[in-house]
């Protein structure tokens, strides 16, 4: 019986990755991936070698996934991993798990990465209730969501570009307040994996004065 594994994959340190994670991907006889690039270099990292890979990303997604489905139901073992962390978390895999589904083809979801969770727990933020929603809009709806952030009890979590991030922050201040408590998280699990913790005020000025690369994680 076809069965389809959601496999998470680190994202940055490569040694954080389950042995489970691995073994289903030494298994595996087909593999879909972001970026087959990507998952090439992870394989060769833990000597995973002769893997069927196949690009399944955001591009093609809405387009293929009844292909998919049918390579999937043509063979007993397929993992679906992301470039970082955990598929269908602001990444590729919601559709292809529902249609997955709806054929009747068995789904399983593996523990591990996922860049918000450690980024809200070395927060110092509260984190026995959290919100947590990816990426914000472009621009349509950015202002009414973070009204509603500001209304929320709970911690709110969120994801954001490098390009965009100074903007966005500028706008939490309006909406928000510069005195508003916020952490931002980038590169967790790599070499320059740093967290600034204090206002947004502080870190608008902050981040006006640094260079601002890599994949961010904002806490309020």
């Amino acid at each position: 019986m076809a069965k389809l594994f959601i496999v998470p994959t680190p994202i940055g340190n490569l040694e954080d990755i389950t042995l489970r994670a691995l073994n289903v991907l030494k298994a595996a006889d087909l593999i879909l991936c972001e970026d087959t690039r990507t998952t090439k270099n992870l394989l060769q990292h833990y000597a995973i070698e002769g893997k069927r890979c196949m690009a399944y990303h955001i591009f093609n997604e809405h387009e293929q996934v009844g292909n998919y489905i049918r390579m999937i139901q043509q063979v007993e073992t397929t993992a679906l991993v992301s470039d970082a962390g955990t598929p269908g978390i602001s990444d590729p895999g919601f559709l292809l798990v529902r249609e997955a589904l709806k054929q009747e083809v068995e789904v399983e979801c593996l523990p591990g990465p996922t860049a918000f969770v450690p980024a809200l727990i070395q927060s110092g933020f509260p984190c026995s209730s959290f919100y947590f929603y990816g990426f914000l809009p472009h621009k349509k709806g950015k202002e009414t969501l973070l009204k509603r952030f500001a209304e929320m009890e709970e911690t709110v979590v969120f994801y954001e570009s490098p390009h965009r991030l100074l903007k966005t922050l500028e706008k939490m201040v309006e909406v928000m307040g510069g005195e508003h408590p916020v952490a931002v998280a980038k590169e967790l699990t790599k070499i320059h994996s740093f967290t600034f913790r204090g206002t947004l005020a502080e870190a608008v000025q902050y981040f006006e004065n640094q260079p601002v690369k890599g994949e961010f994680v904002l806490i309020v």
